[in-house]
């Protein structure tokens, strides 16, 4: 399957039934992202076990690939530690914004998202919900936390 292929049948897929969309009561962090330029509005909310995402969601309203990155998001960092998931959030960063980035193999279903890069005006639309998870794992007092805005 070419990556244009794996690019729209995923983010189809996450766009009509994303995964751990919904509330999470009580969370551990709750952090709101604001794409201004589009409109796309989500929440992300988690819950820490010692140092490791024991589960988290998001709810909100975007366009398709907006959604299709908060659902790939959700699964990709659920179970991993702080530090890994913020890894994870610079690599995928580096894959949405650097042409020059290395191929995404180790990233399984999130190299789709690298499709994005030929839409530049939607690169905010997909990082949008990275960026609030970077937020929340970087705070030390995750319950008072900022909206995240991507101008």
């Amino acid at each position: 399957m070419e990556l244009n292929d794996l690019y729209r049948d995923v983010i189809l897929d996450h766009n009509r039934r994303p995964r751990n969309f919904g509330g999470l009561e009580p969370a551990d962090a709750s952090v709101e992202g604001f794409n201004p330029m589009c409109g796309d509005r989500l929440t992300v909310r988690l819950k820490l076990d010692d140092d490791k995402i024991s589960d988290i969601r998001f709810e909100g309203q975007g366009c398709a690939i907006s959604t299709a990155s908060a659902s790939m998001m959700t699964e990709a960092v659920k179970g991993r530690t702080r530090a890994e998931a913020l890894r994870l959030f610079d690599r995928v960063h580096q894959l949405l914004t650097d042409d020059a980035a290395p191929p995404a193999d180790e990233l399984g279903k999130l190299a789709a998202l690298s499709g994005v890069r030929a839409y530049p005006a939607r690169v905010k639309c997909a990082s949008l919900c990275w960026h609030t998870l970077a937020s929340a794992l970087r705070s030390t007092n995750p319950h008072v936390l900022p909206a995240v805005t991507t101008e």
